[in-house]
């Protein structure tokens, strides 16, 4: 098999992830579009450096995180909006949601929009259910340091939630 083959078969299986991230990190159609073209062409760039003895799952992850964020750290001037789904569900920008949980999920996505870029990685890969141990080599960090990200991400996002929905109901 050849490795232009091989690869296409490994994106098809694993395309998912790329979904994730481009939806986690661009809040148009046209910059997700770019995005993933980035993604695939550094993905096919280093695959001559990929060893199979590793997941290619979390070998892509890293790649795409990697790109993500260099091109979120170019395109951070333009409005942005995060969006994560486990369905990968895009919402429109200009769309009411219909439901108390959709009005939660976009609230809690718009909190994770606003975190840092490592802690927007460590959510999107927790939110996969990523383990620590994929998290933490993904990341390139420790899996202890990636278990108290996440309790301190949780925390927060947990206090901004509450804040405003004490704000919005009127309560305090």
């Amino acid at each position: 098999m050849t490795d232009k083959i091989l690869f296409t078969e490994l994106i098809k299986e694993n395309k998912g992830i790329i979904f994730k991230v481009c939806n986690s990190y661009c809040s148009s159609k046209e910059d997700r579009d770019d995005l993933a073209q980035e993604i695939i062409y550094n993905l096919w760039k280093s695959f001559a450096a990929y060893k199979a003895n590793f997941k290619f799952s979390t070998w892509m992850y890293r790649i795409a995180l990697n790109v993500a964020i260099s091109f979120y750290r170019k395109e951070k001037n333009k409005p942005h909006r995060t969006i994560y789904s486990e369905n990968l569900l895009i919402f429109e920008e200009d769309s009411t949601p219909n439901t108390e949980e959709e009005k939660n999920l976009r609230l809690l996505l718009q909190f994770i929009g606003q975190l840092k870029e490592i802690d927007k990685s460590i959510m999107l890969l927790y939110l996969g259910d990523k383990s620590y141990r994929d998290i933490a080599e993904i990341t390139g960090i420790t899996e202890s340091n990636v278990a108290t990200k996440i309790s301190r991400i949780k925390e927060k996002l947990k206090t901004n939630f509450l804040t405003n929905q004490n704000n919005f109901y009127g309560t305090k």
